[in-house]
């Protein structure tokens, strides 16, 4: 079973893997592209960066069988909200066209998982440090909502409540889905 947790930043990715994978030991977590290349991004994210993490996170997915069990820290589909997040706020490193090549791309590796569980910006139990891009953070959830919900993704699941409400939500998924 191949299962991404979707989801802008600040938004309880990282719980609820950490939820899950203390009940399900055999399964393999592959933490988001941003922390395996990150030492080669500037202070600002730009679209050249999230392409980037999409080109890397694809060639994760390849990796792994049908029957593989293993969880990822964002499905394709994130790294697009993105960069069409930064250009609905057109930041001066916003790239069309990389938006519309990475759309294609994600849109042709979804297929290489079984379950998105999708986590919503607006759930009021997650606090978003000062620190945070709240502006990105907001316009990227509602491009990712918006995609996850028109895209053919077959198998999505909105999780929302607390980190138990969460997983108990993700389990329910993984049963129907067996």
């Amino acid at each position: 079973m191949r299962i991404a947790v979707s989801g802008t930043h600040c938004s309880g990715k990282s719980t609820l893997i950490e939820a899950f994978l203390s009940v399900h030991l055999d399964y393999t977590h592959e933490p988001e592209a941003y922390d395996a290349l990150q030492e080669n991004f500037g202070a600002e994210p730009s679209a050249d960066d999230f392409f980037r993490q999409l080109e890397y996170q694809i060639e994760r997915l390849k990796q792994y069988r049908l029957a593989d069990r293993v969880i990822f820290e964002r499905s394709p589909f994130d790294y697009v909200a993105y960069l069409q997040a930064l250009l609905d706020l057109k930041r001066e490193n916003a790239d069309l066209s990389l938006a519309e090549q990475a759309m294609d791309m994600a849109r042709s590796s979804v297929e290489l998982l079984d379950l998105i569980v999708y986590l919503p910006a607006h759930d009021a139990h997650i606090h978003v440090p000062e620190e945070e891009d709240r502006e990105l953070r907001v316009a990227m959830d509602t491009r990712l909502e918006h995609m996850l919900n028109s895209e053919q993704v077959t198998q999505l699941v909105e999780a929302t409540g607390t980190t138990a409400q969460r997983l108990e939500a993700v389990e329910r998924a993984l049963s129907q889905l067996k």
